[in-house]
């Protein structure tokens, strides 16, 4: 092959790197997002601190694998704490894209057999933590009172 064709092919196979690179996303660190709101409900949990329902939806469907709640303060201080809400399943859960704070979803149960999720409590900041395979998210929320400082809906 002369030079010419040799230079050419080069810049083809350059731009098409380029391309590559900067027009999809297949060399993008993937996470899920996840955004919450908390509505005034009636109560789901009688006797307990609060009388409002979470919602949390997130940037698209995913078969999700894990999904557990902490006490944003407690697991700053102790990453082991235990979840108030925990549920684990398979990647051939159904596909979600919007749940409730303490609804069971499809193809996932408690991580311990018999425990039910655990009430929220007003102005005390929470963490979600959600995985689809390798693919994770969390996202802090509150009810009540000042949303938690730094808030994030991004993988770590």
């Amino acid at each position: 092959m002369p030079k010419k064709q040799w230079f050419l092919l080069a810049v083809a196979l350059l731009l098409a790197v380029v391309y590559i690179w900067h027009f999809t996303d297949w060399f993008q660190h993937k996470d899920i997002h996840i955004s919450s709101t908390a509505r005034a409900a009636f109560p789901r949990f009688r006797g307990a601190g609060t009388s409002a329902t979470v919602a949390f939806g997130l940037n698209r469907e995913y078969r999700l694998t894990e999904v557990k709640v902490v006490p944003l303060a407690a697991w700053q201080t102790n990453p082991a704490v235990i979840p108030v809400w925990h549920l684990v399943g398979n990647r051939k859960s159904t596909p979600t894209e919007f749940f409730l704070y303490g609804e069971n979803i499809g193809g996932m149960k408690s991580a311990i057999p018999g425990v039910k999720p655990g009430p929220l409590e007003d102005s005390v900041a929470y963490r979600l933590f959600v995985s689809a395979g390798s693919v994770k998210g969390q996202h802090d929320f509150q009810i009540g009172g000042k949303p938690p400082e730094g808030t994030n809906s991004a993988s770590q």
